[in-house]
């Protein structure tokens, strides 16, 4: 029986919003990004739902119209963690003026080769978010999906993530819940049984619950979270959004406007 395992010391321990190692573990599938039915096809499956949940969000708070083609037109959006461009290419359509970084040179590199074959203008960064603060950048739209629960330290992490968040701006994080349901469907069984991913690439015990994802995020300062689930349907091989946050769920949150 595969037990939920505790991690292991990590390279780089000292670090406590990045670890090397799994940096490395994406770099090495970095020409897969864009393959449906390679090492990445989960990602491309929940694509939809995670990003109508994102346009729903942005539509809401910023008063737009979902129905048009580009209902971000006109604002700023940064995709932290943005591997291939799976997230960011898809916001860049939307009409946002889109910036995406990952610490992975690979990942970067093969982002932006496939922006350029859609034509699209994406600014994409071998960087980490801490620079983007460093910068004093700041966005409408803060997106950072399937990230935290890859980093040694989310409280700081997502702390590091609000930052970039302008005033009136939009914060959204999508993760695993902690729970024996999550460890059961995300890894033993897309990582063993139907090998979805790569065995590894999930750690339970850095899985974050609902509970913990709102309490840090009002602790770096976003206020009003609304948390919605995304649920497999093995019958239609299809994901949905769902109000069961058992396993995959998305947040959302703003950050207020000075008094």
């Amino acid at each position: 029986m595969i037990a939920p395992q505790k991690s292991g010391p990590q390279s780089g321990a000292g670090d406590r919003t990045l670890d090397s190692e799994e940096v490395e573990r994406f770099s090495r599938l970095a020409s897969e990004w864009w393959d449906p039915r390679g090492k990445f096809r989960p990602l491309h499956q929940i694509g939809p739902p995670r990003l109508s949940f994102i346009r729903d969000a942005a539509v809401k708070h910023f008063g737009r119209d979902a129905k048009t083609l580009h209902p971000l037109s006109g604002l700023t959006a940064v995709d932290i963690g943005c591997g291939g461009g799976l997230v960011a290419e898809p916001l860049a359509r939307m009409g946002a003026t889109v910036t995406a970084i990952d610490p992975s040179e690979r990942n970067i590199a093969i982002a932006k080769s496939h922006a350029e074959s859609q034509d699209l203008a994406i600014d994409y960064r071998a960087t980490r978010v801490e620079d983007l603060v460093a910068e004093g950048r700041s966005f409408d739209i803060v997106a950072c999906l399937e990230v935290v629960e890859h980093v040694p330290d989310p409280a700081k992490f997502i702390a590091e993530c609000a930052s970039l968040v302008a005033p009136g701006g939009l914060a959204v994080f999508s993760t695993l819940n902690r729970t024996l349901k999550a460890w059961a469907l995300a890894i033993v069984g897309a990582e063993y049984v139907l090998g979805w991913l790569p065995r590894g690439t999930h750690q339970w015990d850095r899985f974050i619950t609902p509970e913990e994802l709102r309490r840090y995020a009002e602790a770096a300062g976003l206020a009003d979270a609304h948390l919605e689930g995304i649920t497999y349907n093995p019958l239609q091989d299809v994901w949905s959004r769902n109000p069961d946050t058992s396993v995959n769920y998305l947040l959302s949150a703003r950050k207020p406007r000075p008094a």
